[in-house]
């Protein structure tokens, strides 16, 4: 067993413990190498992730072995941690850690976390969500290409509304389409707003891409996850580390290169010197505050021609005007 290392994270000093425990198989990188890689961008990580609640998922032993997430922060913690206090759906409250600064991160890290999923509204003032993350999920059979498609046509249609985009890889098999917005909606009208959006992507590319909740109605397409914007839901983050045996990263990416890029070569062990090259890709996307009234007109349209809202998921209190929580082939027999 390694002797923790004491590392000083500008100005705050933070022990890791069993520095050379390898977390990621593959190529062998270990808890040391996952906080280096969390130092290595640390400019962009925490442009995005600043004064954000964090969902840890804690990995020990590394990935591939036993885990779980945790809202709440274990009781002893360091006087310096800022946490904030979370709600479940249900009404249940955490006290949750924040992205203050990048010690609150390789805190985490020395705890096993890999990845953090994050909120999409900051701790000091959560009634307002200022993101809207549209998750583009292929369904089985759905290849890559066509998941690429799915973003450009999501991106063709903001900008036909005048909503400017940013686009990261998920770290898994999709892409995560985000829109900075302006301080003004909550939880619900963000999520009323994916709905929108996604209902008319398959209105126009139904071929390609579905708004179905209920699998059985998706086929081979690639799902537009309204879900992912309701109150409380998490994503998880930008420059984030999964917790894969080759340490893939959930990296920004700009549109130019979406049709060239190869999601899996993304990881620790590239993406340091990726940001060395290029930058960051969502370096001014904080300061552009998007409205969301345009997708929120399309939503009043179409509840207008008595469209009902969209399933929610079932962890949530029944909402009104919602359809029942029933899968159609489950309805039709009953």
């Amino acid at each position: 067993m390694s002797e923790p290392v004491s590392i000083d994270i500008d100005g705050t000093e933070v022990t890791v413990s069993s520095p050379d425990k390898v977390f990621f198989p593959e190529r062998g990188e270990t808890k040391l190498d996952l906080v280096r890689y969390y130092q290595a961008v640390a400019d962009p990580i925490m442009a995005t992730l600043r004064g954000r609640p964090l969902l840890l998922e804690r990995y020990p032993n590394g990935a591939g072995g036993k885990s779980w997430f945790q809202k709440r922060v274990p009781k002893s913690t360091p006087e310096w941690l800022t946490t904030t206090v979370v709600a479940t759906p249900n009404g249940t409250t955490s006290d949750a850690l924040v992205a203050a600064d990048l010690a609150h991160l390789i805190w985490a890290v020395n705890l096993g976390c890999i990845g953090f999923h994050v909120w999409p509204y900051r701790a000091d003032n959560p009634d307002i969500t200022d993101e809207l993350r549209i998750d583009l999920d292929p369904s089985p059979g759905v290849r890559f290409e066509q998941v690429v498609l799915a973003a450009l046509r999501t991106r063709e249609l903001l900008t036909e509304l005048g909503i400017e985009a940013r686009l990261k890889t998920s770290g898994s098999r999709g892409l995560h389409v985000y829109v900075a917005l302006a301080p003004r909606w909550n939880g619900y009208q963000v999520r009323a707003a994916a709905v929108a959006l996604a209902r008319e992507l398959e209105r126009r590319h139904g071929e390609l891409i579905t708004a179905q909740w209920w699998k059985e109605e998706r086929g081979s397409r690639v799902f537009v996850d309204f879900n992912q914007n309701a109150p409380h839901k998490t994503v998880f983050g930008a420059w984030c580390v999964r917790p894969t045996a080759a340490a893939v990263v959930s990296t920004p990416i700009s549109w130019a290169e979406l049709e060239s890029v190869r999601p899996a070569e993304l990881t620790i062990a590239t993406v340091p010197d990726r940001v060395a090259t290029l930058g960051d890709p969502w370096a001014d996307a904080n300061e552009r505050g998007q409205s969301l009234e345009p997708l929120l007109e399309m939503s009043e349209r179409d509840l207008a021609a008595g469209m009902m809202d969209a399933p929610w998921p079932p962890v949530y209190p029944k909402q009104p005007n919602e359809p029942p929580r029933v899968a159609p082939s489950r309805a039709r027999q009953d």
